[in-house]
């Protein structure tokens, strides 16, 4: 029996299967331009219409016989709108069909709110809340029938324990760790600028210090598994390097990251197109050659060898407190660490947990969604071992994802938290619509773009102080929460602060839901624990787990 040929590409290109509703870019141009020619007979100006009819014509043929998309072989031309509306579509959602609280990760009432308090506008709502009370995911704050009149007016932390020769006061909202590169010049220069003004710092990101975080505003050095800025040739750690920067008065505390919330494990790859001279310089790497971090960091690969690299690098600081930033993974790997602290005496001055919901840095889509705790259950179970192993008086907590509001700060301080680091909201201070092309090079903002021709369009001396407004009234709005509630300071919240409704008719404390544990109870009464299994598992010398 003969078969058809299915592989004749030229076999029924204009006249088979629906004809002229998938090819009318073939047959109507054609004719119009005929048509326009006849009249033009008349009136010579018709000719222009060509410029109509013809270039349709011509893209519908190179479609027609292209080979990559079967859509525009299939319907030429007119399968190219498919793509303008997709490009189009996210715009459309977020001005036009998105909803005041729908958006994701930050709804539309987020992003409103940071704008208002960065312009100095109004941040008032009338009419009552717009949320559902009686929703499953709703949250509140308790207040008190005795107001605190009395609270703290700028809530800080001081940070540093007794290993530590030189304290800092922090406040309790900061900016999270972006580096120059994924941000553009105008955004880190209005960024510290802004923390200068506010009293609040500055964390580099894993990038190193740029010109641009030279503005006088407090920074916290993070070092990554790149060890940038303080590196020897072959990606080693220069300890010299790192001294002569770590020693800077503007540089107030050293931060050792070991993963981020958005890729946790996950290194990366820096394209030798982009390292120009002024990126080389920054980072201490060879111009023009691929740069590499590595997911793991190689002057360490135990608890007690990062703690005893975490002394030193406070050490070369010149006794500056120095901290550790990680989103939580195993729960034994948090435990060892902890073993890690006891065994050895050595502890570090704050640690910073990233939540899994990610942040400014691009990831694969499977990470970004699925790999990583999320913050709030991270932070408890730091917050329970660091208690439970008797650690937390010496240790400072920092919250990190997703924070823009006073009451996001006031929520992770019930939960255990000293104070709290923010990325994306203090974009939206810089005028970050959300666009979410921050991987591109394209950010229309201005923001997450190194591109001099779109950086024209964020003026410093106007976004500086709007990332200071921002921080100030936000932290103003903290203060009205503390009142209310009762407290004098910040640190005063508790879990029981926190409520969570589970359906519409049941509502509980946050420590009705999640168990916080008491001082030394990990030491005293593991097995009475949630976490005994995990507590038995984690060993001081190695990350793995003793099975």
């Amino acid at each position: 029996m003969k078969t058809r040929d299915y592989t004749d590409t030229k076999d029924h290109l204009l006249s088979g299967d629906d004809p002229i509703a998938r090819n009318m870019f073939l047959w109507f141009p054609p004719i119009l331009s005929v048509a326009i020619v006849l009249a033009a007979r008349y009136w010579a100006p018709l000719l222009g219409l060509l410029l109509l009819t013809v270039p349709p014509f011509l893209i519908a043929i190179f479609d027609l016989f292209q080979t990559k998309h079967t859509l525009r072989r299939l319907y030429p031309f007119t399968a190219r709108f498919r793509w303008f509306f997709e490009d189009l579509r996210p715009f459309l959602r977020s001005y036009i069909v998105e909803g005041d609280h729908e958006g994701m990760p930050f709804s539309r009432d987020q992003r409103a709110l940071v704008y208002a308090r960065a312009k100095r506008q109004t941040d008032a709502q009338p009419f009552g809340t717009e949320l559902d009370v009686y929703g499953a995911d709703f949250e509140w704050l308790s207040h008190s029938m005795s107001p605190e009149i009395h609270a703290v007016h700028d809530p800080r932390v001081m940070v540093g324990n007794a290993q530590c020769k030189r304290p800092y006061s922090a406040s309790c909202l900061n900016i999270s760790a972006m580096s120059y590169g994924s941000l553009g010049a105008h955004a880190i220069t209005a960024l510290n600028l802004g923390a200068k003004a506010g009293g609040f710092y500055h964390d580099t990101g894993e990038g190193g210090i740029s010109p641009y975080h030279r503005q006088g505003g407090d920074l916290v050095w993070e070092l990554g598994t790149g060890y940038f800025g303080a590196r020897t040739p072959d990606g080693a750690f220069d300890p010299e390097r790192f001294r002569d920067k770590a020693q800077d008065d503007q540089v107030k505390m050293v931060e050792l990251k070991l993963s981020q919330g958005a890729k946790p494990g996950k290194g990366g790859m820096l394209p030798g197109a982009k390292v120009t001279k002024e990126i080389a310089d920054i980072r201490g790497v060879p111009e023009q050659q691929d740069v590499l971090s590595p997911a793991a960091h190689s002057a360490f690969t135990t608890p007690i060898g990062l703690l005893e690299f975490l002394a030193k690098m406070r050490d070369l600081s010149g006794g500056k407190p120095a901290g550790i930033k990680f989103c939580v993974g195993y729960p034994h790997e948090l435990f060892a660490l902890c073993k890690a602290m006891l065994e050895t005496g050595i502890r570090p001055d704050f640690i910073v947990v990233d939540g899994g919901e990610g942040g400014t840095g691009a990831a694969p889509q499977e990470m970004s969604d699925r790999v990583g705790m999320p913050l709030r259950e991270g932070l408890i179970m730091t917050r329970n071992a660091l208690v439970g192993c008797g650690l937390k008086d010496d240790i400072r907590l920092v919250a990190s994802g997703k924070v823009h509001s006073a009451a996001g700060l006031a929520m992770n301080f019930a939960i255990g938290a000293d104070w709290c680091n923010a990325a994306r909201a203090f974009m939206f201070s810089l005028g970050c619509v959300q666009a979410q092309h921050c991987h591109t090079g394209k950010c229309p903002s201005a923001v997450a773009t190194t591109s001099a021709a779109r950086q024209r369009g964020l003026v410093i001396a106007d976004k500086a102080p709007r990332v200071a407004n921002f921080h100030a009234k936000t932290v103003k709005s903290l203060r009205d929460i503390m009142v209310a509630s009762g407290i004098r300071e910040h640190t005063d919240f508790r879990p029981f602060h926190l409520r969570m409704r589970l359906n519409p008719s049941q509502m509980k404390s946050v420590d009705m839901i999640y168990e916080f544990l008491e001082t030394g109870q990990l030491l005293a009464e593991p097995g009475a624990t949630r976490y005994a299994r995990h507590w038995q598992m984690a060993q001081a010398e190695s990350f793995r787990p003793v099975c």
